[in-house]
């Protein structure tokens, strides 16, 4: 896949576009709770804000209260009670509009953390073999926080700002006349446009950190993920070379930020200091000739300084919201992407009557350069078995993802009991199909839950009787956990056997009308082997197989054998019929007998050499 932070569609879609993708979830149509909490919370960011622009008032009555000599003294104290109860009524709104908005706010991250967890497991296999999964992470874990910060700062941080300041230019203008208000907009203005420049001129630089970023992590995660890898080619050294580069260009990028961060910084304060003394000094004139009581020039200075706060972290809330977008950006890139294997709108599910599996004239490729099937046809009959073996990169394990539909074909057509797979709904048709895969990957929890994946709802005496047919019972009740044992990242805490005997166990548990073997037995030593092989011989009567084999001896039996090479069928026939043909098939038995007399020599000689010593 292309990288989702440079996708065309993230390029040509502005701020003002993501953040329009973003509102729906802010007021669901499903919800009417929750729109009605986005009502009320938007009720109490203005009684905030009104609250807000009267506390000076109180402030000036006090002021001018007792700044003459002959006030009663319960005056001033009267105003200065109102003070306080105004602060907390001010405070108690804005904690009010947050704590109604919080279920909205977690609601909204939540259904597109899942929107997005969903299409990803739509999308093809495609992008998942080409994805990056550290920084696809990363993708996502940024983009959720990025929309907390969008919600956090634009709805209370810019929005009460902007309400704040108009409240207090109409109070300033009614009271003091326009000048005041000038200099005091002049200020606003300067400050906000110097904020926006300096900080769209340095959003470059956090987008280069998110990119070094991304690309360290990946790196990290891939590094750890093949730890084996690394540990049998001595490339500890190596490893953290390249994952020190990527941090180096990270800190680059960081020390350049710091450094306009700055810059943006003494900016802010300059416009600020100067426009307080503009209007300071415009109080002050007001103040020396009568038309102002010091009481107004305490107003208007508790006015400035009010502002002053949320204006001071302009330029944090700005970068923290265009850095929230760009996140968000690279999150909404990923829900861009093209699911590549799509059901038909309406298509209904898989009917399966007695599981016919049937390839007609199947042409497939994975890139247009290089054709991988060419002109595929066989059928397995209901109940039968079917083999395919071939040399590698044949095309054999293609076909299991194409029956799977991971794949669309480009021409022929793949059938169940007459359905094309096209025209039925994937899930229906994954429901209908069991498979043990060459490369099992199992999920870093228990040995139980393992198996039960098969069949979520399955009782443990399921389990456990799928685990018996599957020949792991006995190993997994001589664990000091039984069943619920972990098994480790991608179950490294199994051998290669066991791992492969989760799997049979599993796929044993869903009962599927239609059974598929990848190399099913490939990673099992022969006594192993030949337990199974009899288990999967008896969940396969009555049932559709289909088998990719390396080992010939384990296809013996089938019904029928398709040998597969580079892409078309060039043999198919039973196991004697094919041996008498004296081809390709013959040919393979013959080097697989010969290697497997090699190593029974090789074995003895060893044996002989033991007990000579």
């Amino acid at each position: 896949m292309s990288d989702p932070r440079k996708s065309a569609a993230a390029d040509k879609r502005s701020g003002w576009q993501t953040v329009k993708l973003f509102l729906p979830y802010l007021w669901p149509r499903d919800r009417a709770d929750l729109r009605r909490r986005v009502l009320l919370a938007v009720g109490f960011l203005v009684l905030a804000k009104i609250a807000n622009v009267i506390v000076p008032y109180f402030y000036k009555a006090a002021v001018d209260a007792l700044s003459v000599k002959a006030t009663v003294v319960t005056v001033p104290i009267l105003m200065i009670i109102a003070y306080g109860l105004a602060r907390v009524g001010a405070q108690g709104f804005a904690e009010l509009r947050d704590s109604i908005f919080a279920r909205v706010g977690q609601f909204a991250v939540r259904r597109l953390g899942l929107s997005t967890f969903e299409h990803l497991h739509r999308l093809s296999l495609r992008f998942h073999v080409e994805r990056r999964t550290g920084g696809l992470n990363r993708v996502i874990e940024r983009g959720t926080k990025g929309i907390d910060l969008l919600l956090r700062f634009t709805l209370f941080n810019i929005a009460p700002t902007i309400l704040e300041i108009g409240f207090v230019l109409i109070l300033l203008a009614t009271g003091f006349g326009w000048p005041m208000v000038a200099v005091m907009m002049a200020t606003i203005v300067a400050y906000i446009g110097f904020t926006f420049l300096v900080s769209e001129w340095r959003i470059k630089y956090r987008r280069t950190m998110n990119d070094q970023d991304t690309d360290a992590n990946t790196k990290a995660v891939d590094s750890l993920l093949n730890y084996e890898t690394v540990k049998y080619f001595s490339n500890e050294g190596h490893e953290a070379r390249r994952f020190d580069r990527a941090l180096q260009a990270y800190e680059q990028a960081a020390v350049k930020s710091q450094t306009t961060l700055s810059v943006l910084n003494a900016g802010q304060s300059l416009i600020m200091a100067a426009g307080l003394a503009g209007v300071m000094y415009l109080a002050g004139r007001g103040v020396a000739d009568g038309s102002m009581t010091v009481g107004d020039f305490v107003l208007v200075n508790t006015f400035l300084i009010q502002l002053y706060i949320p204006l001071n972290m302009l330029g944090f809330v700005y970068r923290e919201i265009k850095q929230g977008i760009i996140d968000m950006e690279a999150m909404f890139a990923v829900l861009d992407v093209e699911e590549e294997v799509k059901d038909r709108p309406g298509a209904p599910a898989l009917t399966v009557a007695g599981g016919e599996v049937r390839f007609e004239d199947v042409d497939f490729r994975y890139d247009a350069r290089r054709g991988i099937l060419k002109g595929v046809s066989f059928t397995v009959a209901p109940g039968s078995t079917v083999a395919i073996v071939g040399p590698s990169g044949a095309g054999k394990s293609t076909i299991s993802r194409i029956l799977f539909r991971f794949y669309d074909i480009e021409a022929g057509r793949v059938s169940i009991d007459g359905q094309d797979i096209r025209e039925v709904s994937q899930e229906s048709l994954r429901r209908a199909i069991g498979i043990v895969p060459q490369d099992t990957v199992l999920f870093n929890d228990t040995i139980r839950y393992n198996i039960r994946y098969g069949r979520p709802g399955a009782t443990d005496e399921e389990v456990e009787a799928a685990a018996r047919l599957a020949r792991i019972h006995d190993f997994v009740v001589s664990l000091p956990d039984g069943y619920d044992s972990m098994v480790g990242e991608r179950g490294l805490k199994l051998s290669g056997g066991e791992k492969q005997r989760v799997a049979i166990a599993r796929t044993i548990l869903k009962n599927p009308p239609i059974l598929l073997l990848d190399e099913a037995t490939s990673a099992l030593d022969t006594q192993t082997e030949k337990e199974i092989q009899a288990s999967l011989k008896e969940i396969s009567r009555d049932r559709t197989a289909i088998v990719i084999a390396h080992r010939l001896s384990t296809v013996v039996d089938a019904d029928e054998i398709l040998v597969l090479d580079k892409g078309r069928i060039v043999e198919r026939g039973t196991h004697e019929a094919l041996l008498d043909l004296g081809g390709q098939y013959a040919g393979m038995w013959q080097r697989q007998l010969e290697a497997v007399e090699a190593e029974a020599k090789l074995a003895e000689a060893k044996l002989a050499e033991t007990r000579g010593a």
